[in-house]
């Protein structure tokens, strides 16, 4: 149509459904653009892992792998060197057999305790004839000689009795009196009440008392070598037992130490009263002196130890009573004594 006013024949607009059509068709267009866009780089990335995986089988292909080797079964690398591991243990088996079997070097007999021992003590024993049995007068005086320690050595006696220390009646013990002493330094302690504490003092105790005497008891203090009381004070000493048993300190009847003589019971101590007891294998150890004292001291006080055992011999006891005697020093060669 012709404009009126103008007379020109306006242009032909395009009607805006075509105009919303074609906006479409631009995006749509453009969609399909950015597709195909990411298509072509997923193609480019699988390119590149497929040839990235060909270049790996190639690496693979390209290593030594030994042809025995399996992944799995007896031919894998596990089982090879189980195997291995299998066959050295066997050789090792078969090498410890032929080792025992092979025949094996005669050993050296143990050396005797004599040449085991130092060097004075071998020039000590030489003094001594093997297998000899000695007067006690003479075996004391080759004790004195064959002292080998560089102090006062004390002369030990040992007794074998033919006795059953089970059995109640054959239990040998006594307590005896050396004439010429233990060459020991005692500390006597008197457990007494009243009158008897200045007594026993006066005989020579070194400690006498009743409730201070208890009370380092109770703080397990002992600084005394024999403990003397009175029948009458011994019930209160159980409490003790424990503490005084052990160390042979407990007072007993039969070693003297619970009488009502104190002051006898004092002066023996210190004079030298030992007391002696069989030992389970029938032994009696007992020190009869130091080697200051010499042979005869010495053979005093063994002659009253001997005489004192020979005196308890038991009654119910059929054959021997003494087996053997023995005399030696500390540290020192032993000397048989002649019966």
């Amino acid at each position: 149509m012709v404009d009126k006013k103008t007379g020109v024949k306006p242009k032909a607009r395009a009607p805006k459904v075509q105009k919303s059509e074609t906006g479409n068709k631009k995006v749509v267009s453009s969609k399909k653009q950015a597709v195909s866009k990411e298509k072509k780089s997923e193609t480019v990335k699988n390119d590149e892992v497929e040839e990235k995986l060909t270049t790996d089988d190639s690496q693979l292909a390209t290593t030594d792998v030994p042809a025995s080797v399996a992944k799995a079964g007896r031919r894998s690398a596990k089982a090879i060197a189980e195997a291995e591991a299998e066959q050295t243990r066997q050789e090792k088996i078969k090498a410890g057999k032929a080792a025992q079997e092979a025949p094996k070097e005669a050993k050296k007999p143990p050396r005797s305790r004599l040449e085991r021992a130092g060097k004075k003590y071998r020039e000590a024993a030489k003094l001594l004839e093997a297998g000899k049995s000695y007067p006690l007068a003479e075996a004391l005086g080759l004790a004195v000689k064959t002292s080998v320690a560089k102090f006062d050595a004390t002369v030990e006696l040992h007794v074998n009795l033919g006795v059953d220390p089970k059995q109640a009646d054959q239990n040998v013990r006594d307590n005896v009196t050396l004439p010429a002493g233990t060459g020991k330094t005692l500390r006597v302690a008197v457990f007494a009440e009243g009158d008897d504490v200045a007594k026993a003092k006066a005989a020579g105790a070194d400690i006498a008392g009743e409730a201070d005497f208890l009370a380092k008891l109770d703080k397990e203090e002992i600084d005394f070598d024999v403990l003397i009381t009175s029948p009458n004070l011994m019930a209160r000493l159980g409490k003790y037992a424990k503490l005084l048993g052990p160390k042979g300190l407990m007072p007993n009847p039969k070693s003297s130490t619970i009488t009502t003589n104190i002051s006898k019971a004092i002066k023996e101590a210190k004079a030298g009263r030992v007391e002696y007891r069989v030992d389970q294998a029938g032994i009696i150890h007992l020190g009869i002196g130091k080697v200051s004292f010499g042979s005869e001291k010495l053979q005093q006080n063994a002659d009253a130890v001997l005489s004192s055992i020979r005196g308890a011999k038991p009654a119910s006891l059929k054959g021997p009573y003494i087996n053997s005697i023995y005399v030696t020093t500390t540290m020192g060669p032993s000397i048989k004594i002649a019966l």
